[in-house]
């Protein structure tokens, strides 16, 4: 891989620079009001590589987990609720029927420094930038691939300006619906009610960069970061290891008027095995842990467990996760596009088993659909108990299969290749394996494994060039829309070969897209969630895909971490988090 390596100032002058705020204190830290502490640098690890960090182009976790530091929307979500709360905007009204949505934007919020400003000093963000920034995430563009389906169909006038983009003839006032009533005031207008539009505007399609950046650094805003988040880009070697530093003319203040952020820097490093990963932790070279090492699980909680309280050695988060572990199939063309076959696929795995004796417990089995079964949507209203997925009946399996024109006295079953991706510690590697024993015991099926590099893994199934692929989708929103979008039809490209982030199935179902769209029309929450149900059950008699398992999200963080919550989506803010002195380590609070 090519590395892309640059600076914006030297690391070092930083922390000696940019203590925002406190005085000096024990071991070097320095005291805010209400006993918090600047100063340090946080260090985790991703299994994955990054692959873009352009606002447009974020379809992977660990691009989103470094950007969410960096850029800010209108909204963002709370780290310990998933509540959403106001970001750039200070106030958020809405109509009635929350078909208009109005926006007061806070003053005084400034861009990073950076080059691509005249005197490269970061100017202040208005009106105006929000405006740039939805009318590009409606605009047609190699550098704009998921995001234009959160405005497409909801917003008035974006597909009107998507289609003039595309014949290269821009409305002049960009997307109608969107309109700047002042330099500080911003108004959305919708084609239909839609109370969840504030979930969406928390996505990293709709952060909010300048239109300097934009221009002047085109497709390398795929590692030219300019936002007005609490952190900024310091250093990019890709592979190897991202730098972020504290943005020291952040506008954010905490409830007793600390400046925000408290940490000097984030580090993230691309270690791609779990186990060293681990061991990296316990030296003390990570401040945490996501995902445990699945051969070590049972022996890593043994040792928090048996520990008393004041003498563990970390600290352990745990959280069902809004997260769905599970195969594509390639809904279009042999052998997929035969529901049966489908269906025999789903019949023929042990969920169980899988999650029991390989994963060692850590998750929950996917008798569901695609929505994970976390308590935030049952309390909405997601009634998963009326859901009929999928268990193992090899009998059943047979049949299908048999239907479908293979098996014994028919033709054989053609080998199929599992596409996964490397990284992921042994999970992606072990969970391949148990299917590929499954499908050939149960099925008589030849399975191929056939491993690449997460981009290429992406790129390959995204095209249509994936027949029986490994996925893993983590909502980007705390909704059960997040998960179902993924199988609609308006998705789905004329072309085979174009891309699609979304719908990788290629999967169409008029029944599913007309409850869809009601669903999104709702604005009775419950009536709401019991669209999305009916939702799931639709693509789950389809077979659309095989939801394996569901993730349960174990976190290791050292004693010292302080206001890093753990949640559902596994959502990172660091605006807040801080370090305590080495002699303070002995308060528990979280």
């Amino acid at each position: 891989m090519k590395k892309v390596l640059f600076s914006c100032i030297a690391f070092s002058a930083l922390l000696l620079t940019s203590c925002g705020g406190g005085t000096e204190s024990e071991g070097g830290m320095r005291k805010g009001i209400g006993d918090v502490y600047y100063g340090g640098v946080f260090r985790m690890n991703e299994i994955e590589d990054f692959r873009d960090l352009n606002p447009l182009n974020i379809t992977e976790v660990a691009s989103q987990r470094i950007t969410n530091q960096v850029y800010e929307g209108l909204v963002k979500l709370d780290q310990a609720t998933l509540k959403v709360i106001p970001c750039l905007a200070e106030k958020v009204e809405k109509n009635e029927d929350a078909s208009v949505w109005t926006f007061y934007l806070r003053k005084g919020v400034h861009f990073h420094d950076d080059s691509c400003f005249a005197d490269g000093k970061g100017r202040e963000m208005n009106a105006k930038d929000v405006k740039y920034c939805f009318d590009r995430l409606c605009a047609s563009s190699p550098s704009n691939q998921q995001y234009y389906a959160t405005f497409k169909d909801r917003v008035l006038g974006a597909n009107e300006y998507f289609e003039s983009t595309v014949k290269k003839s821009p409305l002049p006032d960009g997307v109608k619906g969107v309109k700047v009533l002042d330099d500080y005031t911003v108004q959305v207008t919708l084609n239909f009610p839609f109370a969840g539009f504030d979930n969406i505007l928390a996505m990293p399609g709709c952060w909010v960069y300048p239109h300097e950046a934009a221009e002047k650094y085109g497709d390398e805003m795929r590692v030219r970061c300019v936002g007005t988040g609490p952190f900024r880009v310091n250093k990019i070697k890709e592979g190897d290891m991202v730098l972020l530093e504290r943005n020291p003319n952040y506008w954010g203040t905490d409830s007793f008027g600390n400046k925000l952020p408290y940490l000097d820097g984030v580090k993230f490093t691309f270690i791609k095995e779990k186990k060293q990963e681990f061991l990296q932790f316990r030296k003390g070279e990570l401040d945490m842990v996501y995902r445990l090492p699945t051969e070590m699980l049972d022996q890593i909680l043994s040792e928090f467990h048996s520990a008393k309280e004041d003498n563990r050695a970390f600290v352990l988060q745990n959280e069902p996760a809004m997260s769905t572990y599970y195969y594509g199939m390639l809904n279009v063309g042999a052998p997929f596009n035969d529901i049966r076959v489908r269906q025999a696929f789903n019949y023929a795995i042990d969920r169980e088993k899988l999650v029991k004796y390989t994963l060692k417990g850590d998750g929950i089995p996917g008798t569901y659909g695609l929505v994970p079964p976390v308590e935030a949507f049952k309390q909405k209203g997601f009634q998963f108990d009326k859901l009929k997925g999928y268990s193992l009946d090899v009998d059943k399996a047979k049949k299908l299969l048999a239907e479908a024109g293979y098996g014994p006295g028919k033709k054989p079953f053609p080998p199929i290749t599992l596409q996964i991706n490397s990284g992921g510690g042994d999970r992606n590697v072990l969970t391949a394996q148990v299917v590929q024993s499954m499908l050939k015991d149960n099925l008589g099926i030849e399975v191929n494994i056939d491993q690449m590099p997460f981009a290429q893994h992406l790129e390959k199934l995204e095209t249509g060039k994936s027949l029986f692929y490994r996925s893993q989708w983590i909502a980007d929103y705390p909704d059960p829309e997040a998960f179902l979008v993924l199988f609609y039809g308006k998705m789905v490209p004329e072309k085979l070969e174009d891309r699609s982030s979304y719908n990788t199935f290629r999967y169409k179902s008029a029944k599913f897209d007309s409850l869809f769209t009601m669903a999104m029309k709702e604005t009775d929450e419950k009536k709401r969630f019991e669209l999305y149900t009916l939702c799931d059950q639709v693509a789950l008699d389809d077979a659309v895909m095989i939801p394996l398992f569901y993730d349960e999200s174990y976190r290791l963080l050292q004693t010292n971490v302080r206001n890093f919550d753990c949640n559902a989506m596994e959502y990172r803010d660091f605006t807040k988090v801080y370090f305590v002195p080495e002699k303070k380590k002995d308060d528990k609070k979280k």
